[in-house]
């Protein structure tokens, strides 16, 4: 079969054959199924850079035939990935909403047409490619480790770096913040060993606003993963954050809620003490998996000194009325 593959791919260099999209097609496909022989339970580096480039090659050829409506999202995905580098490459600006014992820091900065977004920065014990399979290409299955959201959906799968999806939230701290559900225009792309997950809010003729929901906005929101500078099993994760849950919710709650969210959920224990929670540091395997999530009254994260003049990140119990 193989020889038959480069073939085709002569095949399609001809002049006269290079517009038959068809065949281009047909072409890529073979190779792809060729690269899965291939690469059997461990694939090599070059087969992996490999299957990537033809992956890129498949989904250009298949953007000749998006529908105008396919089109719209790809546009909106590649604006939220636009913004979210926009946003990233300004460095000035950015106040500091959390520090935690391991290090991590939750960011924030007001930009006049978004409002406020929040950015976590971390070094995770994974490497960038282990992530992206949890977070992209096992989507679906992400209410199973993260406490933070209820369901996640593939409503339509555009091409190989664009898709819709709806999303359901979990349950906040004390029942503060109501059910909400998004539905999102999501962009994933690969520049050299950098990988990015882009996302902003839309619409979708098959999920129009549901019962008991309150259809919530987000984005420009990203995802940023490169390979540590100093371990390369390690990664650098940035994380952008722009939500509007819409309702009558306080901007300082929504604000607190945020900047607590980005900093719990990418640190799998959190040991109690008398009335506070602490942030560890995770042993296991995927940083993202939760062991112990926390069912209390609306808490507030705060940083408070230590005598010692370093800071210690705490979680302060605050009354605050029902779901909203």
């Amino acid at each position: 079969m193989l020889p038959a593959t480069f073939k085709l791919c002569a095949g399609i260099s001809y002049r006269h054959t290079r517009n038959m999209t068809g065949l281009r097609r047909n072409a890529m496909m073979a190779i792809h199924h060729e690269l899965s022989k291939l690469s059997g339970p461990g694939p090599s580096m070059w087969v992996r850079n490999i299957r990537r480039r033809s992956s890129l090659l498949c989904s250009r050829i298949k953007e000749e035939t998006l529908s105008e409506s396919e089109q719209g999202y790809v546009q909106q995905g590649q604006e939220a990935l636009q913004k979210s580098i926009s946003i990233l490459s300004d460095p000035d600006g950015w106040q500091t909403e959390i520090e935690t014992l391991t290090g991590d820091k939750v960011l924030s900065k007001v930009f006049p047409d978004i409002g406020k977004v929040f950015r976590l920065e971390v070094v995770l014990n994974q490497q960038p490619d282990d992530l992206y399979e949890e977070l992209v290409e096992n989507m679906e299955r992400m209410g199973e480790w993260n406490p933070n959201v209820k369901q996640v959906k593939i409503l339509q799968k555009i091409n190989q770096d664009t898709m819709v999806t709806h999303e359901v939230s979990g349950e906040t701290p004390g029942n503060v913040v109501g059910p909400r559900d998004f539905v999102s225009v999501r962009c994933t792309k690969r520049r050299g060993s950098t990988c990015f997950l882009a996302g902003m809010s839309t619409q979708h003729p098959s999920m129009p606003e549901q019962k008991g929901f309150v259809r919530a906005e987000n984005g420009p929101t990203c995802i940023v993963m490169r390979p540590s500078a100093d371990d390369p099993n390690k990664t650098k994760f940035t994380w952008l954050l722009s939500l509007d849950l819409k309702g009558w919710i306080p901007k300082t709650v929504i604000n607190r809620v945020l900047s607590q969210t980005q900093a719990l959920r990418n640190r799998s224990h959190v040991g109690t003490g008398e009335g506070k929670l602490r942030l560890e540091e995770s042993d296991k395997k995927c940083v993202f998996r939760p062991t112990v999530r926390s069912h209390r009254s609306f808490c507030d994260l705060m940083i408070s000194p230590n005598p010692d003049g370093t800071s210690k990140t705490h979680l302060a119990h605050d009354q605050s009325p029902g779901p909203a």
